[in-house]
């Protein structure tokens, strides 16, 4: 309490934190302003049940999918054109070499960055609004009011509409890194992740089929999660770091020894934000085309039947499962290349005349690095899956496919948004923390500081 008290006792960190907090609310504003055409009052309450890969996106928009809202698709194409761009910046020479031109450079990139965003939200968009047009509530009125706009003009206004508003989250992510306490696009993710918390305990609360007992184990369940999460993000294996012998004044002294801290989790939540978004493309694209239920043959309904985790029969799952694990392995270990070269610490190293102890400097140092670096990840990245796949055994194997409260909830504060909201609190506080040091107060913790992600 003393820290939190201090927070507001330093003019310029109180600004910050009430530029962000006002930013956010602005944020949830938004969220309840509809698609012109829409119909509000159809909107509310018309969550559709049994939807899977709808309710990853509307965990990650905030609960504005379900809404029809203008921030239907969250900040959610920002952060796939940022992954994108990242990784052309590896395979592109032209963006490498604007990536090593500093500030201009940077800049440059951003702007490419920005048009991704564009254009992924466009398309995404699309198939939102084919999406909204054919769905009712549960009196079976329409959301979309077509005698008040044509599916034509929907298409347009609504296209402009959704895009204006991911390009208008882009902005308020940018001014709180800029002038707020700092992860702008995380912790409008975030606030969004949380914002749902309220309803979704009312609705589970207030749902007279739900059994008390499923409520505990659900609760002891999210505990643990929470303890996997936190050590997982913290998780380092420190590598011993040794100097050579240096003059100081006169003398000649040994230099200290130090570690290199190679975290078990260096992509942190980006392989599974990528997987993610890599799976629900397909099944995005076979949900909007698939024909009607009575028909006997139609490859959209079966292609979409072999990538639903709630499938009717369980071998049906596994492929989602072992493609969706696969994935994230996969993009842990390419993010991790990209995070950490290598040759280039190992050329640092003997330029500065450290080494690890009992390996030779240059190629020897390298090739130890890599080892290491490939037995840690592969864990990590396992660890990583299994927390993104938690929410779709708890939901199958406890039996919740009939209930959308508890599935929501599931989805809400299970595996990927987990993660999300343990890295991005983490970070929250070691910046509000290094704050507070800064300016010789106390921190959260007396004993120990807290340690983010970086």
């Amino acid at each position: 309490m003393s820290a939190l008290i201090n927070i507001f006792r330093i003019p310029e960190l109180r600004n910050k934190i009430f530029f962000t907090l006002g930013l956010l609310i602005l944020y949830r504003m938004g969220s309840f302003i509809t698609i012109p055409g829409v119909n509000s009052v159809a909107v509310a309450g018309a969550r559709p049940p049994g939807t899977s890969f709808l309710d990853v996106v509307n965990v990650f928009s905030g609960g504005a999918l379900f809404k029809l809202s203008i921030f239907s698709l969250g900040i959610m194409p920002y952060i796939s054109a940022s992954i994108i761009t990242n990784l052309l910046t590896v395979v592109i020479p032209p963006l490498a070499r604007l990536q090593r031109e500093g500030e201009e450079g940077r800049k440059k990139i951003n702007q490419y960055t920005r048009y991704g965003t564009v254009f992924l939200c466009a398309i995404q968009a699309l198939f939102i609004l084919k999406w909204a047009l054919d769905q009712t509530n549960r009196s079976g009125e329409y959301l979309v009011d077509q005698q008040v706009i044509s599916r034509t003009w929907f298409y347009v206004v609504g296209l402009m509409a959704i895009t204006t508003g991911t390009i208008v989250l882009m902005w308020l992510g940018e001014q709180i890194t800029e002038r707020g306490i700092g992860n702008g696009v995380s912790l409008i993710i975030f606030a969004g992740i949380i914002a749902q918390l309220p309803s979704m305990l009312f609705q589970m609360f207030t749902d007279q089929s739900i059994q008390l007992f499923n409520v505990l184990i659900l609760l002891v369940l999210f505990v643990l999660l929470i303890s996997m999460s936190i050590i997982l993000t913290q998780g380092v294996r420190k590598i011993p770091l040794q100097y050579g012998k240096k003059m100081q004044g006169r003398r000649m002294v040994q230099a200290r020894s130090q570690s290199i801290p190679f975290k078990l989790n260096s992509a942190s939540v980006m392989p599974i934000i990528f997987a993610s978004s890599l799976m629900l493309l397909p099944q995005t694209i076979t949900g909007m085309l698939g024909g009607s239920p009575g028909s006997k043959w139609n490859v959209w309904q079966e292609v979409q039947k072999w990538l639903d985790p709630f499938s009717s029969n369980f071998y049906m799952q596994i492929p989602y499962y072992i493609a969706y694990t696969l994935l994230i392995i996969f993009f842990a270990y390419f993010y991790t290349a990209i995070q950490i070269n290598p040759q280039e610490l190992a050329e640092n190293l003997k330029k500065y005349g450290g080494f690890i102890p009992g390996i030779r400097p240059g190629s020897h140092t390298k090739e130890y690095i890599e080892s290491t670096l490939n037995r840690i990840t592969l864990p990590g990245a396992i660890f990583l899956a299994g927390l993104a796949l938690a929410p779709y055994f708890i939901i199958n194997i406890m039996g919740l496919r009939t209930s959308t409260s508890i599935q929501g909830l599931a989805y809400t504060f299970g595996g990927t948004s987990l993660m999300i909201i343990v890295g991005v609190a983490l970070d929250t506080l070691k910046q509000v923390e290094s704050q507070l040091l800064m300016r010789n107060y106390e921190g959260f913790m007396k004993k120990g500081r807290i340690k983010g992600r970086t």
